[in-house]
């Protein structure tokens, strides 16, 4: 580890701040292997900063430059230089909690490769640094210049260079004009509301109330709009100053209608028309007698407590009883012939709700603001299993985009816990540094280790619960599964009779809590009877249905009794239902089990008479894997197994729901597929590009790389199908009829890419290796040779978060924020909404590569 992380590592209790901790590392001590990130990091600490950090030797050299970076060449930026962090640091996101150093919001505003003008470490030493940034943001040369200005800490300013990516700060701040994370939908939501936006809030109040005919500010007078794209909120990790309103966050489909007269139509996010599936709401909202409107909000179906169940409305669109579904409305951007978005939200509410009291019909419902503290809101919403609150900004208009107006806080869990333990305080901290929590095992009763939880706490609590801890010490250590190593320093056991109540974001793969808040002591139930509280599992009654949200990890030591995954030809028995495969999510085998069920009307179709090869997690994603390419040893019921000479061994295929379920049950993850199908190995039906970037280049540099691909094929007359590849690249299926065998295919998609590293070698690289693509992108062809496989469309991938390999439009490339934008926990929603439309056309293309073809990519004549 480089000895600058030491400061890193001393300065932070890793038992209570998610941050990563500095970690001796191999590969990455110099540069040869990939490209130099860079990263800039929003922190809302006791003062809103950017924290521009440039990678060198190891680390991330860190500065805190307090008004961000400017475009503008005559803006000199003061950058306070501080500690080193670890390279993991660069990808950090989350808040770090009260009482500790840096605390407050943290997201990653930039990311992406700098390129030293000259020998980095010489001029680090010299406090003259010029580089240049290819961010997702931030583009050009720059400067850190050292000054001598007196201080604790080196000041230094950051300066950008004259270029062609310079910009005058009076023409355009990139700070304020683009406010949100390149990682994820996050924001960070100032202290302080942005200047002129809201009003006071006493005359935003007296707006509110304005009568229907009052005239609204901002309203004008245009012609109705052919298409509306939503508002989008962005997720925060805590509610903001300032004025704001708060909803209910339903989980539901979020759907735009369009009225025009007595034609009604209902949209997607996405903009796909839903008005066939939804003709009851179609026929309220035409009964409103409305001459023209947009109106947005969200399709939900309510449990018997009222809460919003997803399963149960995708339940009501399967079954085609749209009449259960309930459409929830909370804004108008558009009515009767007037533009409402520059109108501030409270008074597009307003004029909302009294065109909804004027319609009375059961099936059009208002979305209520709570007037409450949005922190008891939020405690209210998530004690009744709802997802959360959408806060808006008063005084904000309405935009087609994500936008820092529109909040989202969603729910932790939360549950009671038995403090068996506390740690010495560390630094400034009084009293104790975090308490150890235990919970008993449902079956045996044994008390076990549940991980600490270090924050939440005041002075005056700190010292209160010390009071009542410091009798109850004992030396006998209270849990069957203590803590080894560093993690007993300073450990002083406790009589287990004293209940935490504790919020919390997931438990590992060993049980212990993740992202813990202290909440407060309980004393209305008995130590005896605290166990894990667990969500009630969903039976998979059939291939097509939604599998069910994840649960809390299973901290038992013996497995629990096997579960079965019910399909429509039978049942597959699934045994250790509860182990854990992927610790970060806390994904259990059975939840894997029933995504696969619930996505096989999409996977089969993919998997159908082509070679499968697995790829299989017996200990979870963290543990050993292993690639299987045939079926021997594995009893997996309904798998089909090749016999063929083609590649000297036997080759399995997975044509039906109990062979997909019956591989997951042999600890499946991942499922590869041939660019082949049983009827004919010998000749490929399709090809594939993978483009695989150096893992520091910004996801823009993807876009455009896929862009450019799609521009090649284009002009070469070849149609190509997107999908991500659930990690950090995009896949390029291109679907061929069957008349070339694979050395052809092969060495023609080489040509390709051979063809577009000599276009452009600064972006691509024709080689593969991690040296080969440092700064680059590796189009991968390799995967079109015989026996090569490539992740199958709607698969999961063997890493945090189980993403998937999703097919898309070609427009969305511009839209994604990653590879790995969806899970098997979130891939539900797009796929009821867009299905298999992405790829609809694939098997129906019938295109060759011709001779024509092969000499514009530069291949000779054989």
């Amino acid at each position: 580890m480089n000895k600058n992380l030491d400061d890193y590592n001393r300065m932070r209790d890793f038992s209570a701040t998610s941050e990563p901790a500095a970690v001796k590392r191999t590969g990455r001590k110099n540069a040869k292997n990939h490209a130099l990130q860079f990263c800039i990091q929003k922190h809302d600490a006791s003062r809103l900063h950017y924290d521009f950090r440039l990678e060198l030797d190891g680390a991330l050299k860190s500065w805190a430059v307090p008004k961000g970076p400017s475009l503008d060449p005559k803006v000199k930026r003061l950058a306070v230089h501080v500690e080193d962090h670890p390279l993991d640091y660069a990808t950090f996101e989350g808040s770090i909690p009260e009482g500790h150093y840096g605390a407050g919001d943290v997201i990653v505003w930039d990311r992406g490769v700098w390129i030293p003008q000259d020998d980095p470490a010489k001029a680090y030493a010299k406090g003259r640094l010029k580089f240049e940034l290819q961010g997702e943001k931030l583009e050009g040369l720059w400067n850190l210049v050292r000054t001598h200005m007196p201080g604790k800490q080196e000041q230094w300013f950051l300066i950008k260079h004259q270029d062609g990516a310079a910009r005058p700060e009076s023409d355009y701040d990139v700070v304020s004009a683009e406010p949100d994370s390149v990682l994820s939908e996050r924001t960070i939501v100032g202290k302080a509301p942005e200047a002129g936006k809201p009003k006071p809030i006493k005359k935003l109040a007296a707006a509110a109330r304005k009568p229907a005919s009052a005239p609204l500010t901002g309203a004008r007078k245009a012609k109705l709009p052919d298409t509306l794209k939503p508002e989008l909120a962005t997720l925060v990790e805590k509610a903001p100053d300032g004025p704001w309103s708060y909803e209910v966050k339903f989980d539901g489909y979020r759907i735009m209608a369009r009225i025009d007269h007595d034609e009604v139509r209902l949209f997607t996010r996405n903009g796909h028309d839903w008005t066939h599936k939804l003709p009851e709401q179609a026929k309220a909202l035409a009964g409103m007698g409305l001459e023209s409107a947009w109106l947005d909000g969200e399709m939900v179906v309510a449990d018997e407590q009222g809460v919003p169940d997803f399963q149960a409305l995708q339940n009501a669109f399967e079954a085609g009883r749209s009449a259960g579904i309930l459409y929830y409305l909370f804004d108008m951007p558009y009515l009767n012939g007037v533009d409402l978005r520059e109108v501030p939200v409270e008074e597009r509410r307003a004029a909302l709700a009294t065109v909804l009291n004027a319609s009375k019909n059961p099936l059009l419902r208002f979305s209520d603001a709570f007037g409450e503290d949005p922190q008891a809101l939020l405690n209210s919403a998530c004690q009744m299993r709802m997802e959360g609150l959408i806060g808006k900004r008063l005084g904000s208009p309405y935009v087609s985009r994500r936008s820092s107006d529109w909040i989202k806080l969603k729910c932790k869990h939360r549950q009671e816990f038995v403090i068996v333990g506390f740690t010495d305080p560390k630094g400034s901290r009084n009293a104790f540094g975090a308490l150890l929590l235990g919970l008993h095992d449902r079956d045996s009763g044994e008390l076990r280790y549940a991980g600490k939880v270090g924050t939440g706490f005041t002075e005056a609590t700190l010292n209160s619960i010390h009071q009542q801890l410091k009798p109850l010490q004992v030396k006998k250590v209270p849990v069957v599964n203590p803590p080894t190593g560093v993690e007993l320093k300073g450990v002083h056991w406790l009589k287990p009779e004293l209940l935490a109540e504790v919020a919390f974001a997931e438990m590992t793969k060993d049980g212990s809590v993740r992202h813990a808040v202290f909440h407060g002591l309980r004393d209305d139930k008995p130590a005896q009877d605290i166990t894990e509280e667990r969500a009630t599992a969903v039976k998979t009654a059939s291939a097509k249905k939604t599998a069910a949200k994840p649960s809390a990890a299973s901290r038992k030591k013996a497995e629990p009794a096997p579960s079965q995954i019910g399909l429509d030809e039978g049942k597959v028995r699934i045994t250790h239902p509860d182990r854990v495969i992927d610790a970060s999510s806390g994904t259990t085998k059975v939840q894997l089990a029933q995504y696969y069920a619930s996505v096989a009307e999409w996977i089969l179709p993919q998997l159908k008479d082509r070679p499968v090869a697995l790829v299989r997690a017996p200990d979870g994603i963290a543990g050993e894997l292993f690639f299987q390419k045939n079926a021997e040893r594995l009893a997996i019921p309904g798998i089909t197994t090749l016999d063929q000479k083609l590649t000297g061994q036997p080759m399995m295929v997975i044509n039906n729901a109990e062979a997909l379920i019956g591989a997951v049950q042999m600890s499946t993850v991942e499922l590869h597929t041939w660019n082949a199908t049983s009827d004919n190995l010998d000749k490929p039906d399709r090809f594939v590009l993978d483009l695989d970037p150096d893992p520091a280049l910004p996801w823009k540099r993807m876009v455009e790389a896929t862009q450019l691909t799609l521009s090649i094929l284009d002009e070469l007359g070849l149609k190509a199908f997107l999908k991500t590849s659930g990690g950090k690249g995009i896949h390029l299926v291109v679907p061929l009829t069957r008349k070339l065998g694979w050395d052809e295919v092969k060495d023609f998609s080489h040509a390709i890419v051979s063809h577009m590293a000599k276009l452009l070698p600064e972006r691509f690289s024709a080689v593969s290796g991690p040296k080969n693509r440092v700064g680059r992108i590796f189009i991968d062809y390799l995967r079109n040779g015989l026996g090569a496989t490539t992740i199958c469309a709607y698969a999961a991938r063997t890493r945090e978060g189980l993403p998937v390999s999703v097919p898309i439009f070609r427009e969305e490339v511009e839209t994604l924020k990653g590879g790995n934008q969806w899970n098997i926990h979130n891939v539900h929603e797009r796929l009821a909404e867009v299905g298999d439309e992405p790829w609809a056309d694939l098997k129906k293309t019938r295109q060759t590569i011709t001779a024509e073809m092969r000499r514009r990519v530069g291949m000779k004549k054989t």
